[in-house]
């Protein structure tokens, strides 16, 4: 969850201008503990906030700059808003990350370009030894188009980040843990391969965003994408706006999660220093949606054939192992002299009413690479889906809407079944297929979607 908190907060700004008095920063009623169970209650395992944003303002005491929460009324000058999300999130066991704007439009050093560099790495060592183990830390390359022209030691600071903690993932447009998707919408490509080539990328270079968002089947760096969005039209918080409809929600996250990324969902902090109440039942109905929809897995009603398996009945890589909970280490795979022409077939052997569903979950087994290049479903014969990468997670909400499956069809082989179908056609090596399932949503209101029944 991202929390874009500052100055902005109070001006009704999404950009500041640098020149913001500390003194109108003064969210009395701030409470950290509220934002970190409105995550945990969401299902939200990591917090990043922004630290410090373009206006320069730092929301912990830094000894670098009088431009902080130091020189606030807020906590009588003496309030750390880092220090109580770090307590508040360690309490509930969820990770914290930060973002430290590089564009810094208060800071007289910005412009000069080595004062400035060793001034955001000291920046940044405050960061990463005051406030403990941090999971993930943010960066970007946006500046004003007026903004002075300078480089940023970006290789400096991702060096000093790995000497101080090492297992923190860095994000940015090039990695070199994690990669921008390429939009602010929330939506990974159709196709999305965590590969890319780094070298091919750099921080703040537009011209590279659609190949951030589809990722490189050939390439040789592992950077999987994560999908920035807001809950509201605007980053920060303002009154005037409200949450996205849950029906759009749900729609980012099959396009994000659904498309092999990972969702990070900005809930700004209002002017008191609460997440807003109606972010917080928007949230919650998220997360009620979302356990409603894949906390069935109709799947578990079907038999299953597949072309071939490693090893053989008993062999340990056998087409059950998709419908077990562990969706990293134990897998389906065919034979290794089966070139192509890989299947997986369910049939809903034995239930006269057949199965109805809209979303199937496809999931490859992450930990040992991404293999499937393009992959087509059937139901009863008829095509329903298909799509290119699958990845950790490929979801298909049916476009045509719920599917009964169980009419009679021909396969490949003049056999006649009651089946849907998983044609994985082409590959870049032998699918390891970790997980296959299906799934219903039912739509009970305009603006909501729910799994109510199961047939």
């Amino acid at each position: 969850m991202f929390l874009h908190f500052g100055v902005n907060t109070f001006t009704g700004f999404e950009r500041g201008t640098g020149h913001e008095s500390p003194g109108i920063f003064n969210p009395v009623g701030l409470d950290a503990n509220q934002w970190a169970k409105t995550a945990s209650d969401a299902g939200i395992s990591l917090m990043i906030l922004t630290a410090k944003h373009h206006d320069g303002f730092c929301l912990w005491p830094s000894k670098y700059t009088d431009h902080s929460v130091a020189y606030s009324p807020w906590r009588n000058g003496h309030g750390d808003v880092v220090h109580e999300l770090v307590d508040a999130a360690n309490r509930r066991g969820i990770g914290v990350g930060f973002y430290l704007s590089p564009w810094d439009r208060h800071d007289q050093r910005y412009g000069h370009e080595i004062a400035y560099n060793q001034y955001y790495l000291a920046q940044l060592q405050e960061l990463l030894n005051r406030y403990g183990g941090v999971k993930e830390i943010w960066f970007d390359g946006y500046k004003g188009k007026s903004a002075p022209n300078m480089s940023y030691y970006f290789t400096d600071w991702f060096s000093m980040v790995k000497e101080l903690q090492s297992s923190i993932n860095i994000f940015s447009d090039a990695g070199p843990d994690a990669r921008w998707v390429g939009n602010e919408e929330g939506f990974a490509g159709s196709t999305c391969w965590s590969t890319i080539n780094r070298t091919s990328l750099s921080i703040g270079n537009a011209s590279i965003e659609n190949y951030l968002n589809k990722g490189d089947p050939k390439g040789t760096d592992w950077l999987p994408a994560e999908c920035d969005v807001s809950i509201r039209d605007g980053w920060f918080w303002h009154k005037s706006e409200s949450p996205k409809r849950l029906s759009k929600l749900l729609e980012i996250y099959y396009n994000s999660v659904g498309r092999n990324s990972v969702l990070l969902l900005n809930v700004p902090p209002n002017s008191t220093g609460l997440i807003a109440d109606e972010d917080v039942r928007r949230l919650r109905e998220f997360r009620s949606a979302i356990d409603t929809i894949f906390s069935t897995n109709l799947a578990e009603k079907c038999s299953i054939e597949v072309s071939s398996q490693r090893g053989g009945k008993g062999g340990g890589f056998g087409p059950e192992n998709m419908l077990d909970n562990d969706h990293l280490w134990t897998y389906w795979a065919p034979t290794d002299d089966e070139k192509e022409n890989h299947w997986i077939e369910f049939r809903s052997t034995g239930l006269d009413e057949g199965l109805r569903f809209n979303v199937i979950r496809i999931q490859e087994v992450i930990g040992l690479g991404q293999r499937i290049k393009r992959h087509v479903i059937y139901v009863d014969g008829k095509r329903v889906a298909n799509g290119t990468t699958v990845g950790y997670k490929r979801l298909h909400r049916l476009e045509g809407g719920v599917v009964h499956g169980k009419i009679d069809f021909l396969d490949a082989n003049g056999h006649f079944r009651q089946a849907i179908h998983l044609a994985e056609t082409l590959l870049r090596h032998h699918p390891l297929a970790a997980s296959f399932v299906f799934h219903g949503e039912h739509n009970t209101g305009r603006n909501s979607y729910w799994l109510a029944k199961l047939l």
